[in-house]
């Protein structure tokens, strides 16, 4: 089976040199989170664990690689009502029984206009591909569908929807063959034939990306009628659009406008779904609103938002999770519960930007800060974990219940057993929030990626 970071200002423009590489290390934190490692270009690798907050304790070393599988983030591949019905993760695909048949992460590379494939198991890019007909678009957002396929939006307009396994891919560009990236070099725009279609869209500014989760086919073993959400804003008005997109088709279907925003130059900037398949996003703007649009009748509902005060003036993750509630995230976490309609706001995190939840019903909410990453328990805002990475500004779990840690030229794993960090150091700029894995459309929408 398959399986958002920041100021917008922050974002680094690193050169691709194809020597991105592998590296294991470890890294102690207390509560202050001090960065305690560094990445390495290439192949040496280190090992061990890192402490979780307040411990005070250092472990002995830890092998590098996947690990066992660890089920402990409220997914179980074979699970499934329909006796003797196929169902996601029950080994008709590519894996074995109760194991994901693939889990990639997908980096957005905003400096070089490329998304990475990354294998979560290996820690090694598997391929890299243009997001746009130019190099121009700045993609940021990312979001993987359950059939594990990628979808991508660029800030300056556009988005574009990957195909995850070649064999979905079509023979499109006259060679003979599919010809698709395996590594860290992008092939040309009109040769690459893994990418399934790009709608140009002519925004100022487009960033959340949200797949909804689909049907299940148990008689074809595959997500059938996957939807896709984005949103965009021409200018520095105070009017954004939600899209509805057909997944197979690219095409819209769907558009909404909502008016009476927060004036800024981004307008909506992070965005997820629920159960159901809504649409929910959040404004940068301090003090903006956050919004739903139902995918039954495209109907807008629109909310005050958390005040934003603290080391960040604005809001920057957003993300939702298994209990129903929806998340902003800055330098503190705010849950908003859509059943009472009003907002839970922690203290001080010392946090940044990127955030996602875990599986769990009432557990961890992942959060990211410029030296790591930090669980933060969902219900009483406690710091769980604080394991140091190198730099950290989007977060995601993959499907073997790793964190990940995203920024710059480096793609972090940590072990939330014992803090062992891997990373990868080839990325390009990489600056992403949102759901990298699938893993969080996973949990809401009740069943595991398959191809």
């Amino acid at each position: 089976m398959l399986l958002g970071c920041g100021s917008d200002a922050a974002t680094e423009t690193n050169a691709a040199d194809g020597s991105g590489g592998l590296t294991t290390m470890s890294g102690t934190a207390g509560e202050g989170g001090g960065e305690t490692g560094e990445s390495l270009s290439g192949g040496g690798s280190t090992s061990g664990p890192a402490t979780a907050a307040g411990s005070g304790e250092e472990g002995g070393g830890a092998e590098s690689g996947p690990g066992p599988i660890k089920f402990d983030f409220g997914i179980i591949p074979d699970a499934g009502n329909n006796v003797g019905a196929c169902q996601p993760g029950d080994g008709n695909g590519k894996g074995k029984k109760g194991e994901p048949d693939f889990s990639y992460l997908w980096a957005a590379n905003s400096g070089q206009g490329t998304i990475s494939k990354i294998d979560t198991q290996t820690v090694t890019e598997i391929g890299r591909f243009q997001t746009g007909p130019t190099t121009a678009g700045s993609p940021s957002r990312t979001s993987v569908s359950l059939s594990g396929d990628v979808a991508v939006a660029n800030r300056n307009g556009g988005i574009t929807k990957i195909y995850a396994l070649e064999e979905n891919c079509q023979d499109t560009n006259g060679t003979p063959g599919i010809q698709t990236s395996t590594d860290n070099i992008p092939l040309a725009w009109d040769q690459e034939e893994c990418r399934a279609w790009h709608i140009p869209f002519n925004y100022d500014s487009q960033r959340p990306v949200a797949w909804a989760p689909g049907t299940w086919n148990s008689s074809t073993c595959s997500w059938e009628n996957e939807l896709l959400w984005t949103a965009g804003r021409i200018g520095q008005g105070t009017t954004d659009e939600v899209v509805l997109i057909d997944g197979d088709a690219g095409i819209v279907l769907e558009t909404v406008s909502i008016p009476g925003l927060k004036q800024d130059p981004y307008g909506l900037y992070g965005g997820a779904v629920d159960a159901d398949g809504n649409f929910w996003a959040t404004g940068w703007a301090s003090g903006n609103h956050i919004v739903r649009v139902t995918l039954e009748d495209m109907e807008v509902t629109v909310w005050d938002g958390p005040s934003s005060t603290g080391t960040d003036s604005h809001w920057y993750g957003m993300t939702a999770d298994v209990d129903g509630f929806i998340w902003n995230c800055g330098s503190r976490a705010a849950r908003f519960d859509p059943a009472t309609e009003s907002w839970t706001v922690s203290p001080d995190l010392s946090v940044s930007s990127g955030c996602m939840a875990d599986g769990e019903p009432g557990g961890l909410l992942w959060m990211s800060y410029f030296g790591g990453v930090r669980g933060v328990d969902r219900t009483t805002f406690d710091v769980v974990h604080n394991f140091a990475t190198p730099t950290s500004y989007g977060v995601s779990i993959d499907f073997f219940g790793n964190i990940w840690a995203v920024n710059g030229n480096g793609a972090h794993r940590v072990d939330p057993a014992d803090g062992t960090v891997t990373s990868y150091t080839g990325l390009t700029g990489a600056y992403t929030y949102s759901d990298m894995t699938g893993h969080s459309l996973s949990v809401v929408g009740g069943g595991i990626p398959s191809g």
